[in-house]
């Protein structure tokens, strides 16, 4: 018996299922293998895996109705799920997303991209669990020990921010940056410590989320589709979804859900407006917008800070709050700021 991980492999193809078995269990995974959809099931009940890696194309019991009863079971619903298939079509992928699973890999699959995605999956799915659990067993001594809890939080907050930014070599780093403006920010606007606090741990996991959207679609150099992109727009919500169970001192869940809503109603996932947007989440709004326009992306070169400054001064009250936008711009105008020390 092995720790590295418990895995569960289906495929109606044989030579595959063996294939599939023998990578991972050279690599040191704990493997089942299922033949059929309803073999699966039956095996994932009874004993969970730490994840599963599903065929899609398969008689009577295709992939996604075995991700669809997965996700709708109590004993499975948290397992991830990656689709192992030869399908390219985007459509299949946003139905596959939709369904709950975390990523694809597409036959024929490079052994060692398999291998990465199973073990990022699996390590931030693991340090979700024992973040949780952490926060569930300290709460109650807070009052106590509050300054080792939050060391403690902080420490299991880098560690998955890192793990997602490890997908996206484009825009490592690119979580502490915000995170860093946005508590600069608001110390300017002269926010509680605790709220300050609260922020950092906000900034340093507003993308968690895109965990679940394919690298290639995260690096892509070109336009994307609107699949494409409405796959990208649902990274609030997955980032929500894993933070919302978890019981910080502070609503860090919907500050992620809400970093990407304006103040006009125009932003996304839900369309929020003025005041029902936390204010926290308007912090990282702005400070999301000017690393992104400053640094370079797959699509185009960095833009610099003054087109950053330009824009959030442009859109100053109508999509961001303005009294974010003049600490910003205080910091970078009148303190010389630099997103990169």
């Amino acid at each position: 018996m092995t720790d590295k991980g418990k895995i569960l492999a289906v495929d109606d193809t044989p030579a595959s299922l063996k294939l599939l078995s023998d990578i991972l269990m050279e690599e040191g995974y704990e493997v089942r293998s299922a033949i059929n959809g309803e073999l699966a099931l039956h095996s994932a009940f009874n004993n969970p895996p730490e994840l599963a890696l599903l065929d899609i194309r398969m008689p009577e019991m295709d992939g996604f109705e075995v991700c669809r009863q997965l996700k709708a079971h109590p004993k499975t619903r948290d397992v991830p799920v990656i689709f192992v298939s030869a399908i390219l079509d985007t459509e299949e992928k946003v139905r596959g997303f939709e369904l709950g699973a975390v990523d694809f890999v597409t036959k024929p699959f490079q052994r060692e991209e398999l291998l990465a995605r199973v073990r990022t999956h699996l390590e931030v799915d693991r340090l979700r669990n024992h973040l949780e659990e952490q926060v569930e067993a300290r709460t109650s001594e807070l009052r106590e020990s509050e300054k080792m809890l939050r060391a403690s939080l902080l420490g299991f907050v880098t560690a998955i921010a890192t793990t997602v930014e490890m997908r996206d070599p484009y825009t490592a780093g690119h979580q502490r940056r915000v995170a860093n403006l946005a508590t600069a920010m608001a110390r300017e606007l002269q926010l509680s410590t605790d709220q300050i606090e609260g922020l950092n741990l906000a900034g340093l996991m507003h993308d968690i989320g895109k965990i679940r959207i394919p690298a290639e679609i995260l690096s892509k150099p070109g336009r994307l589709s609107d699949l494409e992109f409405g796959l990208i727009k649902e990274h609030p919500v997955t980032g929500y979804e894993i933070l919302k169970s978890i019981n910080f001192p502070w609503p860090i869940a919907q500050i992620v859900l809400q970093h990407h809503e304006r103040l006009d109603g125009s932003g996304y996932p839900h369309g929020r407006k003025d005041q029902d947007v936390l204010f926290e989440a308007q912090i990282v709004a702005v400070a999301d917008v000017v690393e992104a326009m400053v640094l370079h992306r797959p699509y185009r070169v960095g833009l610099g800070v003054d087109a950053a400054l330009e824009e959030i001064t442009r859109s100053r009250g109508i999509l961001y709050n303005p009294e974010v936008v003049d600490a910003c711009l205080r910091l970078f105008l009148k303190q010389d700021y630099n997103l990169l020390p």
